[in-house]
């Protein structure tokens, strides 16, 4: 039975002879299970291998391939095979070099030969104006350093079947690099692999089998396939607190975009769907200007664009919607302040109510009282279920620092006195922190206790 949400297998060798007698019914599977596309690998058989990979591309219209040379082949290699590769990287079923890097586990190529060529083929990625997958194992220092000298190309790259620690997947995020997760990740000893992906963005991580190897559980042992990617992406949701389509729609953005893959525009959305809440991006107005909002940097949260073309009315956020009843809560949380359209948010909830919704939640930054100068809550009564209240600060200075605003330090006091009026209407009152790093945050543990009120901590540049 093929599945509701689509994902991209971005690392599959499916040339190699493991899928010779059965290759058409494993690409079958793979599109029943859900798959959109498939990445097939070049590197790992010479320059055979990468004429074969672009020629199965070619003649399936869901592959695409990359082309490289893979560290162990290295020793082999002669500037007749960059030519090569040069000629096969024009082809425009051909949508990354690689795999490409330093293998120090085997070292079937002596090192110093795989660090000259490591450095020659990042930069015929940059030539090509194509992204890298590179192949690192052991050999995370000299990789490192390679990059840094030739630089990163402008296109960026992944990192397959990443086996660092979280510090170095970090580093690497900071150059703009994706996070490729195998099914290692799935295996019950995998803690580290584990760690990484359960603090990294989702926003950066790419799924890949690297079938015929490295099967993820509950087919361990036995010869992997693109199809078995799902099971990787359950593991990732599973680890992130998310939904299985949440993965699969954020994963398969990531590689379209990377990989320059069909599919890769967004449409803006009003209403968006994260786990099985439904949360209503009604403004992209606000109060404040936090150093930390990430849509100083993208209005993407979780695969859904928020950047509104104009400010929607009761009519289209409803369009937009659908059947509210059928989501465990109603979210009013875009990237604005939604109180700044209080009336639309009213009429929303109550309308809301009416159709059978069991939960309303308000996520907000406290300030509506200040900003309409009045007293904004008994309105929202019976409306409202939950409310959770942006503090981020132990106290008035930090807070105005890093959520500036118009109202300077009188803004936190604001905010505090929202919280404690709010108990007085709404059944349910929260606070919640980014967990900034220079924030105290048993400091602001201290605050919520001062005030009443459970405190959630958010990671930082994490959203959704």
């Amino acid at each position: 039975m093929k599945m509701e949400s689509s994902f991209i297998d971005t690392h599959a060798h499916l040339t190699f002879s493991q899928f010779d007698k059965d290759r058409n019914e494993v690409m079958d599977r793979a599109w029943n299970a859900g798959l959109e596309y498939i990445i097939t690998i070049g590197a790992g058989n010479g320059l055979d291998g990468n004429s074969g990979a672009l020629e199965l591309a070619k003649s399936h219209r869901r592959i695409f391939a990359t082309v490289g040379i893979h560290p162990h082949d290295v020793a082999q290699m002669d500037e007749g095979w960059i030519s090569k590769l040069r000629e096969l990287a024009q082809n425009k079923r051909v949508v990354a070099i690689g795999e490409i890097g330093l293998d120090y586990y085997y070292k079937h190529s002596d090192p110093e030969v795989q660090r000259k060529r490591f450095a020659q083929l990042l930069t015929l990625a940059d030539e090509m104006n194509k992204p890298v997958v590179i192949h690192d194992r052991d050999a995370h220092d000299d990789v490192w350093k390679i990059i840094k000298e030739v630089g990163v190309p402008k296109k960026g790259g992944v990192f397959h079947c990443f086996s660092g620690d979280r510090a170095f997947a970090e580093k690497l995020i900071e150059e703009g690099f994706c996070i490729s997760i195998p099914g290692v990740v799935t295996f019950k000893n995998a803690h580290e692999l584990q760690e990484v992906v359960a603090t990294i963005p989702l926003e950066r991580i790419l799924i890949e089998t690297d079938c015929p190897y490295l099967s993820p559980e509950p087919y361990r042992g036995k010869r992997n396939e693109p199809s078995y990617v799902v099971q990787v992406a359950e593991k990732i949701a599973e680890l992130k607190g998310l939904a299985l389509k949440d993965v699969a729609r954020v994963t398969t953005l990531n590689a379209k975009r990377i990989f320059g893959l069909p599919g890769s525009e967004m449409e803006t959305c009003i209403a968006y769907q994260i786990r099985n809440s439904m949360y209503l991006n009604i403004t992209n107005t606000c109060n404040l200007a936090c150093k930390f909002c990430p849509k100083f940097i993208d209005y993407e949260v979780k695969g859904h664009y928020l950047k509104l073309e104009h400010e929607p009315d009761v009519d289209d956020i409803f369009r937009s919607v659908g059947q509210p009843e059928k989501y465990d809560e109603i979210v009013f949380c875009g990237y604005g302040e939604p109180t700044r359209r209080l009336e639309v948010l009213k009429v929303i909830a109550q309308r809301m109510k009416e159709r059978g919704v069991k939960k309303i939640r308000l996520n907000t930054d406290g300030l509506a009282n200040l900003f309409y100068g009045r007293n904004v809550l008994p309105e929202l009564k019976g409306l409202v279920d939950s409310i959770s209240i942006s503090l981020n600060a132990a106290d008035a200075g930090f807070y105005s620092e890093v959520c500036r605003s118009k109202y300077g330090e009188k803004a936190y006091k604001a905010v505090c006195d929202f919280i404690l009026e709010a108990k007085k209407y709404i059944p349910d009152v929260a606070i919640s922190v980014v967990a900034l790093p220079d924030l105290d945050l048993d400091a602001c543990k201290a605050k919520a206790k001062e005030l009443g009120v459970p405190m959630r901590i958010r990671e930082y540049m994490n959203v959704g």
